[in-house]
């Protein structure tokens, strides 16, 4: 997993997984205490498991308590099927895709 910071954005490449998911955390938790809305870009996440998307879902729960929000850009469509079919898509905040001409 490869972490990089741009602005108020994480910028994530490769698995979201068991074995990265306390880093990503870390580096949410230091944005979260510098700004009020965090996005998270996924464009290049080959895959997320179980323990990413609970570990996303708790941290834009939190974030949301204080009035601010969690946003996660650049999902791919397998990833938004399975956010749609469960309940994290109460939780989780996806950012609009542009529409496509």
């Amino acid at each position: 997993m490869e972490a990089t910071t741009n602005r108020e954005a994480l910028v994530l490449a490769g698995r979201l997984d068991g074995r990265s998911t306390a880093m990503v955390r870390e580096i949410l938790h230091s944005l979260m205490s510098r700004f009020d809305d965090v996005v998270v870009d996924l464009t290049d996440v080959e895959s997320i498991d179980v323990t990413g998307l609970t570990m996303l879902a708790a941290t834009s729960k939190l974030m949301e308590r204080d009035g601010r929000h969690l946003v996660l850009r650049g999902c791919r469509p397998a990833l938004r099927r399975v956010i749609a079919f469960t309940r994290i898509r109460h939780v989780l905040e996806l950012e609009r895709q542009a529409a496509t001409a």
